[in-house]
């Protein structure tokens, strides 16, 4: 039998990590997964009902509910033909020369689903955040990230081998010829892609990414492709500069978009097509569709026709669905008590700041300023984005309906960049069971799933509720002040307003933050404590803040509130689902983000009596405290 004083995760979770089962569908099922399940099956039920008395009295919500009853039409899929994907194959089949794809590209972006070999987005500037800017980097991998290409990687070839079986399969049954050759080439474009993809942990450090370049300056280094014209096709104007985010990919540009490679892309563009197809068609298809991303993370079995029928909806109509749950099941009094929740917590980071012992007043006063300036969003959205407004479903196919969602989706990308961004605006739907803060806008939203138990409830103590939900909002608020976060101004703008001698102190708290976690060993591999950095300095932040708050309550429980931190971060998965989040996840293993963050706590060692020969014990002077 474990001891709270040994492993405080195993401990507490004895009884749930014993019988708990991770569902068929899915590879995991943590805390989080539990009120995805719950908020599936209320859901899948309340669109059903809908369905039979159709919403005529909100007209997004309608178009959502038409859109689903096309996806569960399964007698009108099965008999569905291929005509359509056919005819955005054809859109790239007869560009037979590098010369006719140079000549395509706004067309291309605008009316295909073929995606390009390189990335053109829009998002709010990070020096001038009520201004977008337009981004650029590459494609993507096929595989989840850099590491699995290292020919040391134990799954690198099987997952290779599996996709390109997979996709020749696929690509067959849209009657591509040479669909084998075609698989293969696409995987030769993918490897020539490798070296120039930015690292997770280059990702993971996104303040570092911000790289402008005048644009002038970005469409003259690249000779191959006139991406001036393009630029000017997509924003309608043309930028002052190109925000590059793969210094590399860039770099190395016209040595890969060549004509010499034109047929590696072309054969990888026409994979993506049918890859991105099978979702809309018959049952067979959708499985084969879906074994690759099963194969990787060890999932033993599809998504139900229900569940798929949700997912597909949701991936048009998120924030509709999002809104209609929302107003549902999220009470006034949850708010009321979840935004007094948030109140307390800042107001506990304001006196923490202003007794910080390592920064000087000067910064402190500005990261407190930072702080005040932060706006909570809880449960759910005033109002839907306009966008949702044209989304009108027709009499056409589900995939037809899908194309043309898709380019009014791509059309409105671009269309914001004239704009000024809108700071009020969620970025995950309320019925998502999870939490964020938004640098650009200096931001704290939580969604109305995660405001249920265990994570928070009326029914819990104030000690429970501070352990779950608490150290979650606190953690947000942390991430203002985490290694990316604290680059970012409280009008969240990229600007330096620390003190230089401040931020190096800092520096020096983000490498002992790198080394309690780099290389702690877990059931799927070391953690990369370099990649998880950001999330355990809002963990640990999170956790300090919340206990401050809970011992000011009068029905102060600590045993309680340790307990519930624990219990919100119970997870099992697959040992493959595990090995990809260690190589990508900017957060760290479930079991560690339990464990390590309570040593750092004088109050876990009163609360539990944790001695020098305890597992959990951490020596005072190797405790770590940033905020």
């Amino acid at each position: 039998m474990t001891r709270i004083q040994d492993d405080l995760f195993a401990t507490v979770n004895a009884e749930w990590l014993e019988n708990a089962e991770i569902p068929a569908d899915k590879p995991r099922i943590s805390a989080f997964d539990e009120l995805v399940l719950k908020n599936e099956k209320n859901l899948a039920k309340d669109l059903a009902d809908l369905s039979q008395n159709l919403p005529t009295d909100n007209p997004e919500l309608l178009e959502a509910i038409k859109f689903y009853n096309k996806a569960g039409d399964w007698q009108t899929r099965e008999k569905a033909d291929f005509s359509a994907v056919k005819n955005e194959l054809a859109k790239v089949e007869t560009l037979n020369t590098f010369e006719d794809f140079k000549n395509n590209l706004t067309q291309l972006v605008f009316h295909s689903q073929a995606p390009l070999p390189f990335s053109f987005s829009v998002e709010p500037d990070m020096k001038d955040a009520i201004h977008y800017s337009l981004g650029f980097s590459g494609p993507g991998l096929i595989l989840p990230d850099t590491t699995y290409y290292n020919d040391e990687h134990p799954r690198k070839k099987e997952l290779l081998d599996f996709w390109a079986k997979n996709t020749s399969e696929i690509l067959k049954t849209f009657d591509v010829e040479n669909a084998e050759e075609i698989a293969k080439s696409a995987l030769k474009f993918d490897a020539l892609l490798v070296p120039s993809a930015n690292t997770s942990e280059e990702w993971a450090k996104y303040a570092e990414l911000y790289h402008p370049i005048s644009t002038d300056s970005f469409v003259s280094k690249v000779k191959n492709l006139d991406l001036k014209s393009l630029i000017k096709d997509l924003v309608k104007t043309e930028p002052d500069k190109v925000i590059v985010y793969e210094d590399r990919f860039y770099e190395s540009f016209d040595s890969l978009i060549n004509e010499e490679n034109w047929s590696l892309i072309k054969a990888w563009m026409l994979t993506k097509i049918a890859r991105g197809a099978t979702s809309f068609f018959n049952e067979d298809l959708r499985i084969l569709g879906g074994a690759y991303g099963r194969f990787l993370s060890n999932v033993q079995e599809a998504r139900s026709q229900e569940k798929h029928q949700l997912d597909l909806t949701e991936s048009y109509f998120s924030q509709v669905i999002g809104l209609f749950y929302g107003k549902k099941y999220f009470g006034e009094a949850a708010k009321a008590d979840v935004k007094r929740m948030v109140t307390a917590m800042i107001k506990v980071y304001q006196a923490r700041l202003s007794k910080n012992e390592w920064l000087s007043q000067e910064t402190a006063e500005k990261a407190i300023e930072k702080l005040d300036a932060i706006t909570p969003f809880i449960g759910f959205p005033d109002k839907l984005p306009e966008i949702y407004s044209r989304l009108k479903t027709t009499s056409g196919s589900l995939y037809e309906d899908a194309l043309k969602f898709d380019e009014i989706l791509t059309a409105r990308t671009f269309e914001k960049f004239s704009e000024d961004v809108d700071k009020t605006s969620w970025h995950m739907p309320a019925h998502m069971v999870n939490a964020y803060y938004s640098p650009d806008s200096n931001t704290i939203v939580f969604p109305a799933a995660i405001l249920q138990a265990p994570f928070y409830s009326l029914e819990q103590s104030s000690s429970q509720n501070y352990g779950g939900i608490g150290t979650v909002i606190a953690h947000e608020i942390s991430h203002a002040f985490d290694n990316n976060g604290a680059q970012f101004d409280k009008e969240g703008n990229l600007n330096k307003w620390w003190l230089d001698e401040d931020y190096e102190a800092f520096e020096e708290k983000q490498k002992e933050m790198i080394a309690l976690f780099d290389g702690v060993e877990t059931e799927a591999g070391p953690a990369n404590g370099k990649l998880i950095v950001s999330e355990n300095i809002a963990d640990q932040g999170g956790i300090t803040a919340a206990l401050t708050a809970a011992k000011d309550e009068k029905d102060v429980d600590l045993k309680a509130f340790f307990s519930q931190w624990a219990k919100i971060w119970r997870m099992k998965a697959s040992k493959e689902f595990q090995q990809m989040l260690l190589s990508m996840d900017v957060h760290a293993p479930a079991k560690l983000r339990a464990n390590i963050p309570p040593t750092n706590l004088e109050e876990f060692y009163e609360t539990f009596d944790v001695k020098e020969t305890d597992k959990m014990y951490r020596a005072p002077e190797n405790r770590l405290k940033i905020w």
